[in-house]
């Protein structure tokens, strides 16, 4: 017989395996904007070894941003992997000119208008979709959106939380839709929720050769019951 499978439940037994997960190690929405773009295809480690560099080299405010030579920042973005590095580069120096612009160097004041506009206006900033402006949201203390990336998205999907659609846009949806009933108003218990799912995703959801026979969930799986 499975078990409830509820959020509350699903962060309770993910956290008892696990342990405990930190917060977010960026809070700035700026920053998180560079974090994203400073690397492409790139594990956590290589992303940090890149955000660092940029942080060394030009700083991490918007207007050294836009001061910086555009071949210093291709070099970093090539150190963060060498797909579209130049473009990559040429992203992150539109972005700091249109936080320069746009909001006197402070994004953060964009983020407290009410939870759609805010989202809308992070979306409009290069390799920003909806998942990425969700999780500025979240990681910011601005608005409590259950965010997530793609690991806690398939973790989700197979536990029954929406459903799977011919476009990856259209499935974060359907899941997002069929969490937010669960979802509690509290970016705390929010980011904790995100970083165990993304965590599970990657050590035993696997997208191929899952492990669900080490699985916490199984017992309240679907998907888990249809391999058993």
């Amino acid at each position: 017989m499975r078990s409830a499978r509820t959020l509350s439940a699903i962060r309770s037994t993910l956290e008892a395996h696990y342990g405990a997960q930190g917060g977010p190690r960026l809070t700035d929405p700026f920053q998180l904007i560079l974090w994203e773009q400073v690397a492409y295809l790139a594990d956590d480690d290589r992303r940090l070894e890149a955000f660092m560099l940029l942080k060394r080299r030009v700083g991490l405010e918007p207007e050294a941003i836009v001061r910086s030579a555009p071949e210093t920042l291709a070099e970093i973005a090539a150190h963060g992997g060498a797909v579209a590095a130049e473009e990559r580069a040429h992203r992150m120096r539109e972005s700091a000119r249109r936080v320069v612009e746009d909001w006197n160097g402070d994004l953060r004041s964009a983020l407290a208008a009410p939870s759609p506009k805010a989202k809308r206006a992070l979306m409009k900033f290069p390799m920003i979709g909806e998942p990425g402006a969700e999780k500025i949201l979240l990681f910011t203390h601005t608005h409590p959106v259950l965010a997530l990336d793609s690991n806690g998205v398939r973790v989700l999907l197979r536990l029954g939380y929406g459903h799977e659609a011919k476009g990856y846009a259209q499935t974060y949806r359907s899941v997002r839709a069929a969490t937010q009933p669960e979802e509690l108003a509290d970016c705390d218990w929010l980011i904790s929720l995100h970083e165990l799912l993304r965590l599970h995703g990657r050590e035993l959801c696997r997208r191929s050769a899952p492990r669900c026979g080490a699985c916490p969930l199984a017992g309240m799986c679907a998907y888990a019951a249809q391999r058993s």
